[in-house]
């Protein structure tokens, strides 16, 4: 699902990265231009595979009774993250990306929903990342510390968390004052702003604030978190194949099944987001270097894209979660009542 996705994309040339705001503070015309069709053609389809993908998920976990875990609530918060992005922030992304002249905070308001998201979903990974290190360091005492009560409050706490870092800008970490001074006759009442991305959220927020305190940092510590999980669980597979006990032998090695396929969503969630980060960084701290249109353009694309990337990874990687995709598509879409729904194995999850 997710930083600073909704930049405005060039219409007729490649993006400015000089910081220049009276540059970038003009009105937009009311067409769409070739570029604006294809952007928002390409942020169409994608949100046409996340918001179904990621509902398709919420789903699987409210039928099947074994999908109903801490892992896969913090999986629920993750999906409900993706669906805000193809419902809410793209169709948003779309008009920053035409730049209409509105007031200076509807902007912001209009911006700050991508914040909020993505930093839902990181706290959520960072959530699903210390839940399988408990399954593999207490498996003993694991469902009496997990349990789907603290589970719901761990969540909650991330969602407020989100709604805090991502609202910061709206509490006065924004570009106002800058912008005012390439408008001196504004007055407060009626500051309008060409609505675009860099108009209104300081860079000093997006690479001091949002990436090197609330981005980098959980991607580290998750990156941490999951070496120590592969190193508990070779270690206990060594341990048990010498003492040929197949039972924490099977446990085991399914824990590091599901273990990577929760990493690679980690991975890819990496590779869409630091992207448009290094291109934060690089607009912030070398102001007169060039950034390439096209980089940007990819960089909102992975970013966007990634909202979709989930449930293609659990469809293809968590054999629990393909079964209920299917049989959920058979019975309300495909008119074939699968008489299983309701005798879906509980054991544990199977890759």
């Amino acid at each position: 699902m997710r930083g600073t996705s909704t930049y405005s994309l060039p219409t007729d040339e490649s993006p400015s990265p000089s910081g220049n705001f009276s540059d970038r503070c003009t009105i937009m015309p009311h067409h769409i231009t070739g570029y604006q069709a294809i952007y928002i053609t390409i942020e169409v389809l994608i949100a046409l595979v996340s918001i179904p993908g990621n509902i398709l998920v919420i789903w699987a976990v409210k039928v099947n009774q074994s999908l109903r875990d801490a892992t896969f609530y913090f999986i629920v918060s993750l999906a409900v993250a993706d669906v805000a992005v193809g419902a809410l922030v793209i169709p948003l992304a779309i008009i920053i990306n035409i730049g209409p002249q509105i007031h200076f905070y509807s902007c912001l308001m209009v911006a700050c929903p991508v914040l909020i998201l993505t930093e839902s979903s990181i706290l959520a990974l960072l959530a699903i990342a210390v839940d399988r290190y408990l399954r593999v360091k207490i498996p003993m005492r694991y469902k009496s510390v997990v349990t789907p009560r603290r589970a719901g409050v761990a969540i909650a706490c991330c969602w407020l968390v989100s709604l805090l870092v991502g609202l910061t800008p709206m509490f006065g970490w924004n570009n106002l004052n800058k912008m005012r001074k390439t408008q001196v006759n504004s007055s407060q009442s009626a500051f309008t702003v060409s609505c675009q991305f860099e108009n209104v959220i300081s860079m000093e927020y997006m690479v001091y604030f949002n990436f090197f305190v609330w981005v980098l940092p959980p991607l580290l510590l998750m990156l941490i978190i999951y070496l120590e999980v592969f190193k508990i669980i070779r270690k206990q597979l060594n341990k048990k194949v010498a003492s040929s006990s197949t039972d924490p032998e099977k446990y085991y090695g399914r824990e590091l099944k599901i273990a990577k396929s929760l990493a690679l969503v980690l991975f890819l969630f990496a590779v869409s987001w630091l992207p448009l980060h290094t291109r934060n960084c690089i607009s912030f701290f070398c102001p007169s270097c060039e950034t390439s249109s096209i980089f940007t353009y990819i960089a909102i694309f992975l970013t966007h894209g990634n909202s979709a990337m989930n449930p293609i990874v659990y469809a293809f990687r968590i054999k629990k979660f393909r079964t209920t995709f299917l049989q959920i598509w058979n019975q309300y879409f495909c008119c074939k009542l699968d008489k299983n729904m309701n005798n879906i194995d509980n054991t544990d999850i199977a890759i």
